[in-house]
């Protein structure tokens, strides 16, 4: 995992706006250790468009200790998919915020076919609609490495990755000194459980939106700025 400044100066692509009069409403699929938080942040820093990530909110709300994430934790611990009820909503109040009235990137949504529903529903309310679909496609055994190697401190939230971005220290933050952990979620056990629960309802979002003429498959093995530029290609920008 490269150092997100290191990434950018790789690409040496400038920020860029997207031309007036013209919206980019994205999203970003793909399953879990694809990589789509990482392009959205790069995708964020080229157009200057805001993301919208299911799993950051969601995460927040947990670590708040708040009643929604209470109960989302309980499904996340356990490598399953919190309600639709409850992510809908979510999304359906964000989009409704004055920085998504024209571009943004849903990162982590929708989930399931009935989500994707759920928000054509959403966006005709808004008369808004999307505009590309990135399908972001990992081998199997790749994201079961590259979830199950993360480390996070408890105290800073900094992430290393034993293989790919360990600390200097084993157990010890860089950063801030903090011990280092795996995740409920990053253990290898519910990974492979997340995965199959992608596999039985998320990947169908793929023949969902390929049927409407939005999908594009990106491959998601490579370098980051390599990912990347494949993902600016395949939206023409």
């Amino acid at each position: 995992m490269a150092n997100r400044e290191v990434v950018q100066s790789e690409i040496r692509n400038p920020k860029s706006e997207i031309p007036a009069g013209r919206d980019m409403r994205l999203i970003l699929l793909g399953p879990p250790g694809a990589g789509k938080g990482t392009q959205a942040k790069l995708l964020v820093d080229r157009f200057g468009i805001p993301q919208i990530s299911t799993g950051d909110m969601l995460r927040a709300a947990a670590k708040a200790g708040t009643p929604l994430g209470r109960e989302a934790k309980q499904y996340m611990d356990r490598g399953a998919l919190v309600p639709d009820a409850v992510i809908i909503g979510l999304v359906r109040e964000r989009l409704q915020q004055p920085d998504c009235a024209g571009s943004y990137i849903l990162d982590g949504f929708p989930r399931t076919v009935a989500q994707a529903e759920a928000l054509e529903k959403t966006l005709a309310a808004l008369q808004a609609r999307l505009d590309h679909v990135l399908s972001l496609e990992v081998p199997t055994e790749d994201l079961v490495q590259r979830i199950a190697g993360r480390r996070t401190c408890r105290s800073c939230g900094a992430m290393y990755h034993v293989r790919f971005s360990p600390s200097k220290a084993d157990g010890r933050c860089d950063a801030c000194g903090g011990v280092t952990y795996q995740r409920d979620d990053d253990r290898e056990e519910t990974v492979r459980r997340r995965l199959a629960v992608y596999a039985e309802q998320t990947a169908p979002l793929v023949s969902f939106y390929e049927a409407r003429g939005l999908l594009r498959r990106v491959p998601g093995t490579g370098e980051i700025a390599e990912i990347f530029q494949r993902i600016t290609a395949a939206l023409g920008a």
